[in-house]
């Protein structure tokens, strides 16, 4: 019985899809509303996401707008931001905040491709932790006799093709988001 990759590779497109949403969250000098994704403030005790509390739109291609659906959560919402990684400090006109995003220097580049080569390196390891674990249950497979030794060599060749294949596309994200983070 050769081992189903099915479940293995569903694992690793979470992987793939967790590093585009990290990479959503890299501030390349245009305003995204996905960079405060991660942002919560507290409301009524319990921290809320910002982006689920306030209308945010682009107002141009360097600036957000949050409006709070809520007045009164104002406030709590730009201490949140500027409590956050974001980097960017919130004008507050009294009914909106607005968020300008400066052109990153040569400097800033540089580190936000590094932050995208980090971010591509840990999308890597949760792909070879998945094949560890399809691996391990292949020995098992075949410890308990319920796999031959033939079908355990095919299953694991399977198994790093499926990781040579995801990690060919983690380096294809990487390196586009490296360009586009250079071609501010």
């Amino acid at each position: 019985m050769k081992l189903n990759t099915k479940d293995f590779e569903t694992r690793m497109d979470k992987a793939i899809s967790a590093l585009n949403s990290n990479f959503d969250t890299v501030r390349a000098g245009q305003a995204s509303a996905a960079v405060l994704n991660r942002v919560t403030f507290e409301y009524y005790g319990s921290p809320t996401p910002i982006n689920t509390m306030a209308d945010i739109r682009q107002a141009d291609s360097r600036t957000l707008e949050i409006k709070p659906y809520d007045g009164s959560t104002l406030k709590a919402m730009e201490k949140a931001i500027l409590a956050s990684d974001v980097g960017i400090t919130p004008a507050n006109d009294g009914t909106k905040l607005r968020l300008v995003f400066p052109q990153p220097t040569e400097e800033r580049r540089k580190e936000l491709c590094k932050q995208v080569t980090k971010m591509g390196e840990e999308a890597k390891v949760a792909v070879r932790n998945i094949r560890r674990d399809a691996n391990d249950l292949c020995k098992k497979m075949q410890k308990d006799g319920e796999m031959t030794e033939d079908e355990g060599k095919a299953s694991e060749k399977a198994v790093q093709d499926l990781t040579d294949k995801y990690v060919k596309q983690i380096d294809a994200a990487v390196s586009k988001k490296q360009n586009d983070v250079m071609a501010i």
